[in-house]
Formats: structure tokens, C-alpha cells, sequence
């Protein structure tokens, strides 16, 4: 039976280096890797280009990152929680891809899936689209996106199994199923480990092919990242 599991988050991201691309699954605060992120701050990686939905806020999620200038590039879909994104962003410090939502998993899923680069409207005739090939398609008008190329993918699992079959939890599938195995290396992180054959294999969502690290974290947060509440009557 393969055993693709590491005793700990730094066993898990032991090889990354500075200058490398990531993938952070989430979707807001919702499904992130909060222990390897922790890992990433204490490593003191820098130089990265992170592609994740969005930039966490500001003092959690790749917020963290932000604060140390630990990220050189983010390529994301929406970044309006993060006062830090925005400030260096303006002022020149930090560079943004800005990428359609659909888009963005869908660079995700071509990457998964070997397909290097597909057609699609999403930013025709805006700023996404410059300098990228255009094509018509039954009288509308696509341009090229490349699938992503990254170093590491790191995914956030509510359950999974030495072999590395995941299981999401509701909304924290989001962009976590369509990063598992979508770059070079894929590390999953999970609340809870079994051993393998435990899952059921109609509930699994990720197969194991997906994923060459898993292991269990110790601590999630899972943070809100914004409540609204109606004053009492």
C-alpha cells in the first residue's frame, strides 16, 4: 500500500524554496491551509508568487505572508479584504494578476488535467486580454489562457486517508478540488487522518494520484472573516 503520509507540516513543505510558484486552495477564509501557511511564515520564504482566489486579510490566511513581504506576485480573482494587498499593490511593492473567478479555476483544472492552455470569452475586449492570442468561436470572440505552472500545490482537506484520497467538507471544496494535482508537487492538509481503505470510496472527492504529501494539522482556527449580526430588539 503506498503511504503518502509526513509526521508534520515541516516534513510536508521541507523543500520549498524561495522564488517558487504556490497554489493555496481557499475561497475567502473558507477552506485554507492554515498550518502551512503558519509553515511559510516561519520559514521565511520569500520571493513568491502565490495564486490563490483572493489574499486573505490582514492579519490571517496569506495576509500573513503580505505582512512580511515574504509574497512577490499574487495572481488571484478578488482581493478586497486586505488593506496591506491594496497598499502594496498601489505603491508598486507587490505585483497582481488580476484573473477572472472562472478563469481561474479553470487554469486550475487544465493544469490538472494536462491541458496546457483553452479558449474562453471571459475578458475579451478588456485588459485581460492583452497581449493574448483571440479567436472567433460560433461568432464569438475567446482569447487563449495558459493553464498555471506551479511548483507546489497546497490543499485543505476535512478528511483523508494515508494514500491521499481526500474528502471536503461543504463550501471548503472551493478551489481546493481543482488544485489537488495541479502542479508539480501536491501537499494536503486535513483535520483528520485515517488510515488507508477506511473511506468510503463513493464519498472520496480527490483520488490519492492527486497528492504526494498528506498530513494531519494540529490547529484550524477557521476564522470568519466577516460576521454580520442584527442588534437585539
Amino acid at each position: 500500500m503506498i503511504n503518502k503520509k509526513v509526521t508534520s507540516v515541516q516534513e510536508a513543505l521541507h523543500d520549498v524554496q524561495n522564488g517558487q510558484t504556490i497554489m493555496l486552495g481557499g475561497f475567502g477564509l473558507c477552506g485554507i491551509p492554515e498550518n502551512s501557511i503558519a509553515e511559510l511564515v516561519k520559514k521565511n520564504i520569500s520571493d513568491l508568487t502565490c495564486i490563490s482566489n483572493n489574499a486573505g486579510v490582514d492579519d490571517f490566511g496569506l495576509g500573513l505572508l503580505l505582512q512580511k513581504r515574504q509574497i512577490k506576485k499574487m495572481i488571484s480573482s478578488y482581493v478586497g479584504e486586505n488593506a496591506e494587498f491594496e497598499r502594496q499593490m498601489l505603491s508598486g511593492e507587490l505585483e497582481v494578476e488580476l484573473t477572472p473567478q472562472g478563469t481561474l479555476a479553470e487554469k486550475c483544472r487544465a493544469a490538472q488535467a494536462g491541458i496546457p492552455a483553452f479558449y474562453t470569452p471571459a475578458g475579451y475586449g478588456t485588459e485581460i486580454a492583452e497581449g493574448k492570442e483571440a479567436r472567433e468561436y460560433n461568432g464569438k470572440m475567446h482569447i487563449l489562457e495558459e493553464a498555471f505552472k506551479a511548483d507546489f500545490s497546497i490543499v485543505k482537506a476535512w478528511k483523508g486517508d494515508e494514500a491521499g484520497n481526500l474528502i471536503f467538507k461543504g463550501t471548503a471544496r472551493n478551489f481546493n478540488a481543482c488544485m489537488a494535482g495541479a502542479a508539480k508537487i501536491t501537499i494536503a492538509e486535513v483535520e483528520e487522518l485515517v488510515p488507508a481503505g477506511t473511506l468510503d470510496p463513493n464519498q472520496i472527492h480527490i483520488p490519492g494520484i492527486m497528492v504526494q504529501r498528506i498530513f494531519q494539522g494540529e490547529k484550524f482556527e477557521k476564522r470568519i472573516e466577516q460576521r454580520t449580526t442584527r442588534k437585539k430588539e
